[in-house]
């Protein structure tokens, strides 16, 4: 009989992404592809917040007042900037070695962060104003649970915002022939058929009486790297929000 407070996790997954921990924060190490992510990621969110709840574009702190959860944090690479952001963050990861990687960090930088090990289905806290899960649905065992488990832990006003990639021919070339052939993402990080489509994710949602309000494609561009886009080829985000 499967535990429910586990349900999504695959052991397998945690395992692979907790034998990275130790390098998770060296830019040119196993997350590099991640580190180069982040700003792109970083830039959309604030912008969702800047548009939910109405604060200045130009301060530096726009989660003040608010709490905001990482689900699948890894060693904090997401949930450091939300906390730098005003939030109070909590931060989880199915892999201890990445709590306690995450929580070594966050000390060091003078970050009162709460990491812990635990799964979405779990956790027993209050709802979260801002709940993201970057490029995790991917690997969870059960994309329908966790998508429920987060629309659980968002408050009645708040932003979820996901990425993840999507399932197309260009996303297997791009992301596990060349990104895990001679891309520097470490062999095995993914699976084709594990990726939602857009439609697939928003149906999801949805079924979770949840709203989806903004899909925006996230591509790569030699140039100048990751950057937002209308194309959805590769990678996508979507923002969601209660049924109002």
């Amino acid at each position: 009989m499967t535990d429910t407070a586990t349900a999504t996790i695959d052991p397998r997954e945690a395992a692979h992404f907790g034998a990275m921990a130790a390098d998770w924060w060296d830019p040119n190490g196993s997350s590099a592809m991640l580190h180069k992510l982040n700003p792109v990621r970083l830039r959309y969110i604030r912008d969702a917040v800047n548009r939910h709840w109405g604060t200045d574009e130009r301060g530096f702190t726009p989660l003040t007042g608010k709490r905001a959860i990482d689900v699948g944090c890894g060693a904090g690479l997401l949930a450091e900037p939300l906390a730098r952001m005003g939030a109070a963050v909590t931060g989880l990861d199915a892999a201890e070695e990445n709590i306690a990687v995450a929580r070594a960090h966050a000390t060091s930088q003078g970050l009162p962060i709460d990491y812990r090990a635990t799964p979405v289905e779990a956790l027993d806290l209050p709802p979260f104003d801002l709940v993201t899960a970057m490029e995790v649905i991917e690997h969870v065992a059960d994309p329908a649970a966790f998508v429920a488990a987060l629309a659980r832990n968002l408050a009645p006003e708040g932003l979820l915002i996901l990425s993840t990639p999507n399932r197309t021919p260009l996303s297997r070339l791009a992301m596990i022939t060349v990104g895990e052939g001679v891309g520097g993402i470490p062999k095995g990080t993914h699976d084709w058929n594990r990726f939602l489509t857009p439609e697939e994710l928003t149906g999801l949602l949805e079924g979770a009486g949840l709203e989806v309000f903004d899909v925006t494609g996230l591509s790569f561009d030699p140039r100048t790297g990751f950057t937002l886009s209308g194309n959805k080829a590769i990678n996508y985000l979507v923002t969601a929000r209660h049924r109002s």
